[in-house]
């Protein structure tokens, strides 16, 4: 190639990547733009929430979300309390973003007063409750405590505890990466290399999910853009590891950096892109998901690591050409200089010395390892995993919880989110009575479909909930809609107990009523969560292992990588089920977090099985099965281990982020990756293939050659 066509295609690469940068980085501010929290918006179209939902609106002028404000003295209300009350709500009915508001409702104990808001189904849910919560705060006579709670003030909590998501969690892994990197490296100038590579990536993927979500082709939520903040941040950084270790070898061994960039891209080609390619295999399987959230970070999670291997492959070589030796300042290598002695008497170092122990005794190593593993995989016998109140969404303080509290302290705990009941019209006397002789259910009231808007009281109940608008619907025809209030909060395992026995009452009554609402949602939600990680996760484990025998071209081998995968996920989730029940007393995990860890575990974790026994295939064929492995676990030991502890900082910087779902991912994978790292790739692995020796390549040829080459 013409030494000119040598400087032009670098700086090409690199100027085509910084503008892709440009453009795309004022979009990671936007991105919440195009995302949603509301989780009906998540749900399967199957799902009865689901379709109760879409219908409502023939129903209801006000189909939007409804927001509770509570108000409370304690030793009883005053006339100044109640004309606060009253003021309130006749402030909050000429919003524009409140479509009805009910009037003010006294409870019966005298210590509180209730008013139902229902937001314009327009209204951006967070800026709305923000509104709300300012136009009670300004209203509040001394003494008089106020909460604005319901769907709507939970929906407005998660909202502001994913503010974070595109300052403060990408700050925090990014720092948290250059530190390690700065460690590891001991230069100044390569770890900003890296980054610039990781974060290059992570803007031309963010551009592209911002595009396809404005354009309607995926759905983006908090979660998922989380995720995909932290899962580039840290692959970039992995493959860009594995790339700088394959070029540091290459100027030992080449002149100019030209011939060591095409040694390197020969070296670290195949692992970079097996990697990626099964790790976006991986998350592409989440596509088989009935959740519209778990779908969306398929693709979303698969344009991040098409980016970062990308970047890794064609912006890293070309600013390390670039810069040359110089980016490894101070410990620059020198052409011609001896490679690290990897094994033997003469290997120095902490691999050295890992590798003289597998040596010695792989078989304790790999049986010790791998008890230790099932010991800290007990810890599942106690998770639990099917779902946990929206209150406790979200970590630390919640106006909303709050005042779900105060609320259930005063009125029916399901006020301002009843169970919604949709059934034959010409059958609403019984649904109507089944509902009101369900236990847990408070009152009941309906509205016909094509009727005046408007609700009237029907059934046994107690009559309908306080200020709902009353009509004279025809019920003859068409469908109606049954509202029924709930005793205990929406969210908890009580509504949730009544709303299933609702669904078994009514479905005696009328085959095809469907019973919808908050607590609905949930239970679908949760329903369908643990639907999805049965099917799932077998499926990742059935395509990686394919991958693995393809690459690999061995059965064994990649067996054995799949076993190992499997008791260190156990392991991880094991002791992160020990450590929520007992040290931080979470009331248990969303159904996605054992399906989100086991796919972020196993398709990183075969991350790293790929780099190593690409390269001890690559050694195996040079010096035979025992060096190779020996040799291989030396090569890659350090690499694998920034790897890791880069991979598990940037998963730990989810953390931050106040809310349940993201910090029981953060800690379980980094825990993993970390336990990934330090013993299943450094110990188990390597002592279980040196033990199987040949037969770990069966059936290729490999797995026939003299023990000794």
């Amino acid at each position: 190639m013409p030494r000119s066509l040598r400087i032009v295609l670098p700086a090409l690469v690199v100027l085509v990547w910084l503008t892709v940068a440009a453009i795309g980085g004022p979009f990671a501010g936007r991105i919440a733009e195009v995302s949603t929290n509301d989780p009906t918006a998540f749900l399967p179209a199957s799902a009865d929430a689901t379709a109760v939902q879409e219908r409502s609106s023939d129903f209801r002028d006000a189909t939007g979300v409804p927001a509770v404000v509570v108000l409370e003295r304690d030793g009883g209300l005053d006339d100044a309390d109640t004309t606060a009350a009253a003021g309130i709500a006749d402030r909050l009915a000429d919003r524009q973003d409140v479509d009805a508001v009910s009037p003010v409702i006294p409870s019966e104990d005298g210590d509180a007063l209730e008013i139902v808001a229902t937001l314009a189904a327009s209204a951006d849910t967070g800026d709305a409750v923000e509104a709300v919560r300012a136009v009670v705060a300004d209203a509040l006579p001394d003494g008089l405590r106020a909460y604005v709670t319901g769907p709507a003030g939970f929906t407005a909590d998660l909202t502001a505890a994913f503010a974070g998501i595109d300052g403060l969690l990408l700050g925090v892994a990014l720092v948290a990466v250059l530190v390690i990197l700065v460690v590891v490296y001991r230069s100044p100038l390569l770890p900003l290399l890296v980054l610039t590579t990781a974060v290059s990536a992570l803007t031309a993927s963010i551009l592209v999910v911002w595009a396809l979500a404005d354009a309607g082709v995926v759905t983006v939520n908090g979660q998922v853009q989380g995720i995909l903040s932290i899962l580039v941040i840290g692959a970039a950084t992995d493959y860009a590891l594995l790339y700088t270790s394959r070029y540091r070898e290459a100027l030992r061994d080449h002149r100019t950096g030209w011939d060591a960039t095409k040694a390197a891209l020969r070296g670290s080609l195949e692992p970079i892109v097996a990697s990626g390619g099964t790790v976006v295999v991986g998350v592409l399987c989440l596509l088989l998901s009935d959740l519209d959230s778990n779908k969306a970070l398929g693709p979303v999670a698969a344009i991040g690591i098409a980016a970062s291997v990308l970047a890794a492959l064609t912006l890293l070589p070309a600013l390390l050409l670039c810069f040359r030796r110089a980016a490894y300042w101070p410990l620059r290598p020198v052409h011609g200089s001896a490679h690290p002695v990897l094994t033997g008497p003469e290997a120095r170092g902490a691999w050295a010395r890992v590798g003289r122990l597998v040596g010695r005794r792989p078989r304790t190593v790999w049986v010790v390892s791998t008890l230790a593993l099932l010991v800290m995989g007990t810890g599942l016998l106690g998770l639990r995993a099917d779902g946990v109140p929206q209150s406790d969404l979200v970590v630390g303080q919640s106006q909303a919880r709050d005042g779900q509290a105060v609320l259930a302290d005063h009125f029916p705990g399901g006020s301002g989110s009843p169970a919604l009941v949709l059934g034959d019209a010409d059958r609403t006397d019984e649904l109507a009575d089944a509902v009101a002789g369900v236990d847990g259910v408070e009152a009941v009231v309906a509205a016909a479909e094509d009727a005046p808007s408007g609700t009237v009281p029907v059934g046994d109940g107690d009559g309908p909930r306080a200020g709902a608008p009353a009509a004279d619907p025809t019920v003859s025809r068409g469908q109606v809609l049954l509202e029924a209030t709930l005793a205990d909060p929406a969210d908890s395992a009580a509504a949730e107990r009544t709303v299933r026995e609702l669904r078994s009452t009514v479905e005696r009554v009328d085959p095809g009523a469907l019973v919808g609402g908050v607590t609905a949602t949930a239970i679908d939600t949760d329903d369908t969560g643990i639907r999805d990680r049965t099917v799932i996760i077998p499926v990742v484990l059935g395509v990686i292992l394919l991958i693995l025998v393809l690459l690999l071209r061995s059965v064994v081998a990649p067996l054995v990588l799949i076993g190992s995968v499997i008791v260190s996920f156990a392991a991880a989730l094991g002791v992160g089920a020990l450590v929520f029940d007992h040290v931080f007393g979470f009331p248990g995990a969303d159904p996605a977090v054992p399906l989100y860890s086991f796919v972020f575990l196993v398709a990183l974790g075969v991350d790293y099985n790929i780099f190593l026994m690409t390269r001890v295939r690559e050694e195996t064929l040079r010096h035979g099965p025992r060096e190779g492995v020996l040799r291989g676990l030396g090569a890659t030991g350090g690499v694998i281990t920034s790897a890791g502890v880069v991979l598990a900082a940037t998963f730990a910087a989810l953390g931050v982020i106040p809310i349940l779902f993201l910090v029981q991912i953060a800690f379980v994978v980094a825990f993993g990756v970390l336990l990934d790292t330090v013993v299943v790739r450094s110990l188990l692995v390597p002592a279980l293939v040196l033990d199987l020796d040949r037969r770990a390549w069966w059936p290729s040829r490999l797995s026939r050659r003299p023990r000794d080459m």
